[in-house]
């Protein structure tokens, strides 16, 4: 059974994507491992990922994926984005709720870069959800954003799912299903 590891030290991320392989792709072995990712700051995704794949690519031969997040807000001309880590952490919920208080458009989108090392090369996988801010937080599941965020075609926020709905609906479970369609190719076609 093949390895591959995913690098973060978020243990909610982990769960929603071992969920996805556990169920579509049971032949790999999924482990969680925590090195040191360096991420520098742009308002690109993708170059974000792109580099803390090559950094870490340096020291670790492994087959290994990144993956990181935002919810940008079409009224706040797509802030936070890459920086919601951080604006989580200091401003949090209600700050992004204060920040919208006055404003009818709530259309917002959360987007979530996959960047994979098979050894040789990086692949980058992508996943976007359309959705809406909500007035006020709702539901105690998920976490970062998830309560404040209703995907469309859905009436409960991330927060408020269990998380088979919410991969039905989220960004990280679309460039997960990417990478996923993309290692059975590599897998499945070598053995």
């Amino acid at each position: 059974m093949p390895t591959i590891y995913f690098v973060t030290n978020n243990v909610n991320k982990f769960r929603e994507i071992a969920h996805i392989f556990d169920k579509e792709m049971p032949i790999i072995k999924l482990k969680m491992t925590n090195l040191t990712k360096i991420e520098i700051q742009s308002l690109d995704l993708v170059e974000i990922v792109r580099y803390a794949v090559e950094n870490i690519s340096r020291q670790f031969k492994e087959p290994f994926f990144i993956e990181d997040a935002g919810l940008f807000i079409d009224k706040l001309g797509g802030f936070p984005g890459p920086f919601s880590h951080y604006v989580y952490d200091t401003i949090g919920i209600d700050g992004i709720l204060k920040l919208l208080e006055s404003s009818e458009n709530r259309q917002a989108h959360f987007k979530s870069i996959i960047g994979f090392w098979d050894g040789n090369e990086i692949k980058i996988f992508e996943g976007i959800v359309k959705g809406q801010i909500t007035l006020s937080p709702r539901g105690s599941k998920g976490f970062g954003f998830d309560p404040i965020f209703i995907p469309n075609g859905a009436r409960k926020t991330f927060a408020e799912m269990e998380i088979d709905e919410k991969n039905q609906y989220s960004h990280r479970a679309k460039a997960t299903r990417k990478l996923i369609k993309y290692l059975r190719k590599l897998y499945l076609s070598t053995t």
